[in-house]
C-alpha cells in the first residue's frame, strides 16, 4: 500500500475520531458545565485519557515496531501473543490496585479538590468507574501495533471511533430520556467510557483472528529476554512518547487549586488537540516503521532526509493551525461551548488557556514527530530525558504564572514546557549527527512562515469586521484562513506539487537523498 492511501486511511480515521471527540466535549459542556461536578469527572478522565491518547496516537509502535521488525514472522507472531497476554495480566492487577486505592489517586488528580465538599470523593467514584476502559484500550494499543508493523491500518484507525461514538450516544440518550442531577450524570458517563473502551477492543480483535493467527499467536507466555527487555523499555517509550499528555495531567494538578480551572484547561486541551493529534497519529503510525526500516539498512543518509520531509510537513500542518487558533480563540470557545451549563464566563476563560497553549502548538508537533527518529534507533534514554526537560520546565513555569495569572498562566508554562522538550529532541539528534536541516528545509521553512504571515493578515481583518461572528460566519472564516493558507503555499512554493508525487510512492521503494518522504 502506498504511503498516500496509508496516510489517507489514518488520516480519515484521525480526523473522524476528532470530530466525534469535537462532538462528545460539546455535550459535555453542555450537559455539564464547569462547575465542581464537571470539575471531578474531567479530573478523573485524565488518568485514563492519558492512556487513550498515548496508546491512540501509536504510543506502543516505538517499542513493538522496532522489536517485531528483527524477528522471523513466526517468532514475531508468538513474541505478540506473549505481550498481549502478559500484558493483559498486569493490567488486570493494576486496575485491582486502582479501584482500590481510588481515593489517593482522586487526591493526587487534583489535590485542590480536597477542601471542595464532597467533590474528591466523586472523583474518587468516577476513577472507579472509567479506568477500566485503560485495559481494552492498552490491549487494543498492542493489537494495533502488530497490525500497523504488518501494515494493515483499517481496524486500527475505525477501532478508536468506538470510544467517543459510545459517549456520543450516552450523552444523547441521557439528555433526552432522563433528568438526571449533574454528578449521577457524569457517573453513567464515565461507566459509559468504559463499555465503549470494551467494543474498541473488540474491533481490532476481530482484525487479528481474521488473519488466521499468522500475526499473533498465543501459547502459555514465556518470559524470555527478548520479551523482559520489550516489556522493560516499554513503559519508558510511553512515558517519552505521551510528553505532551502527560504535562496536561501536571498542569491540571495545579489548575485544580483554580474554580473552574481544570475544566477550561480540559475543553481548550480538546481543540489544541485536534492538530496535534492528528499529526502525532500519522507520525506514530506511519512514519515510525520507515525511519526503523531505514536505520535497519544502515541507510543513514536517508533517515535524515525522511526526518526533514517529515518535519516539513509537520509545520506546514502545525503552525498556521496554531496561529489560527491564537487568532480565533474566542469564538471558537463561543461557538463550541457557551451553551446549557457552560456560562459566558467559562467560554472566556477557556479562549484565554486556548490562546496561550496555540503557543505550545507547533512545538508539541515538532517533538513527537523528530522523537520518532530516537525510537527507531531505539535510544529511549534520551527520549525520556529530552521528556524530564519538558516536565520540569512545564511544573517551573506553570507554578510561577499561575498565581499572577491563573489557569492562562498555568497554559503558557505547558507551552515553555513543550518548547523545552523540542529544543532538547533537537539537541538529542545533533548528538547522533543526525540534525542536519538542508537547504530544502530550511527554504521551505521560510516559505510557510510567509504563508502563516498572510493568512494571518487575513484573519485579523475578518476578526476586527466579525468581532462576535456567529457559526456560519466562524465556520466560513475558518474555511476563508484554510483557503487563503493554501493559495499562500501554493504560491510561495511550501506546498508543490511533489509532495503528493514523493507521498504516492510505495513505502517499500527506496528513498533518494532528493525525494520527500516515502
Amino acid at each position: 500500500m502506498s504511503l498516500i492511501r496509508s496516510s489517507l486511511l489514518v488520516g480519515l480515521g484521525s480526523v473522524a475520531s476528532r470530530v466525534l471527540g469535537f462532538a462528545r466535549d460539546v455535550l459535555f459542556a453542555q450537559a455539564l458545565g464547569a462547575g465542581p461536578a464537571a470539575d471531578a469527572f474531567l479530573a478523573a478522565l485524565r488518568l485514563p485519557n492519558l492512556v487513550r491518547r498515548i496508546l491512540g496516537e501509536g504510543g506502543l509502535n516505538p517499542a513493538l515496531v522496532p522489536a517485531l521488525s528483527r524477528l522471523a514472522p513466526n517468532e514475531a507472531a508468538e513474541m505478540a501473543g506473549d505481550t498481549l497476554s502478559i500484558v493483559a495480566l498486569v493490567l488486570l492487577a493494576l486496575t485491582g490496585l486502582v479501584e482500590i486505592g481510588a481515593g489517593l489517586i482522586a487526591f493526587l488528580l487534583a489535590p485542590g479538590l480536597h477542601d471542595d465538599g464532597g467533590t474528591l470523593a466523586l472523583v474518587a467514584l468516577y476513577t472507579r468507574l472509567s479506568f477500566p476502559i485503560v485495559i481494552c484500550v492498552t490491549l487494543a494499543s498492542v493489537a494495533a501495533a502488530v497490525l500497523n508493523w504488518r501494515g494493515f491500518f483499517t481496524a486500527t484507525a475505525l477501532a478508536p471511533l468506538a470510544v467517543n461514538g459510545g459517549l456520543i450516544l450516552t450523552l444523547v440518550v441521557l439528555e433526552s430520556a432522563f433528568d438526571l442531577p449533574l454528578a449521577r450524570k457524569a457517573a453513567w458517563l464515565a461507566a459509559a467510557s468504559s463499555l465503549a473502551g470494551l467494543i474498541q477492543l473488540a474491533i481490532v480483535a476481530a482484525a487479528i483472528l481474521r488473519d488466521g493467527g499468522s500475526l499473533v499467536r498465543f501459547r502459555r507466555p514465556r518470559w524470555s529476554p527478548l520479551l523482559k527487555s520489550l516489556l522493560l523499555a516499554g513503559f519508558p517509550v510511553l512515558v517519552a512518547s505521551g510528553a505532551v499528555q502527560i504535562y496536561f495531567l501536571a498542569a491540571t494538578q495545579i489548575a485544580s487549586f483554580w474554580p473552574s480551572g481544570v475544566s477550561w484547561l480540559y475543553y481548550a486541551e480538546r481543540v489544541m488537540q485536534l492538530p496535534l493529534g492528528l499529526i502525532a497519529g500519522l507520525s506514530a503510525s506511519l512514519l515510525l516503521p520507515e525511519l526503523a526500516r531505514r536505520h535497519q539498512a544502515g541507510e543513514r543518509q536517508a533517515l535524515v532526509t525522511a526526518q526533514n520531509r517529515a518535519l516539513e510537513v509537520a509545520v506546514l500542518l502545525a503552525l498556521p493551525a496554531g496561529t489560527a487558533l491564537f487568532i480565533l480563540a474566542r469564538p471558537i470557545s463561543t461557538v463550541l461551548f457557551e451553551r446549557g451549563a457552560f456560562v459566558s464566563t467559562d467560554a472566556e476563560g477557556t479562549a484565554l488557556v486556548l490562546m496561550a497553549l496555540s503557543l505550545g502548538l507547533p512545538f508539541a508537533t515538532l517533538a513527537k514527530v523528530l522523537s520518532q527518529t530516537l525510537f527507531a534507533l531505539n535510544s529511549v534514554r534520551t527520549a525520556l530525558a529530552a521528556f524530564g526537560l519538558g516536565l520540569a520546565m512545564t511544573v517551573t513555569a506553570s507554578l510561577l504564572l499561575a498565581w499572577p495569572f491563573g489557569p492562562t498562566g498555568i497554559a503558557v508554562g505547558l507551552s515553555l514546557g513543550c518548547l523545552a522538550h523540542t529544543a532538547a529532541v533537537i539537541l538529542g539528534l545533533h548528538r547522533f549527527g543526525l540534525w542536519s536541516l538542508d537547504r530544502r528545509s530550511l527554504g521551505r521553512l521560510t516559505r510557510t512562515g510567509v504563508s502563516v504571515l498572510i493568512m494571518s493578515l487575513g484573519l485579523l481583518g475578518a476578526r476586527s469586521l466579525f468581532p462576535d461572528p456567529e457559526p456560519p460566519m466562524l465556520a466560513a472564516m475558518c474555511l476563508g484562513g484554510l483557503a487563503l493558507y493554501a493559495l499562500a503555499a501554493l504560491a510561495t512554493g511550501a506546498l508543490t506539487r511533489d509532495d503528493w508525487a514523493s507521498l504516492t510512492k510505495k513505502s517499500s521503494e527506496p528513498l533518494r537523498p532528493d525525494a520527500g518522504l516515502s
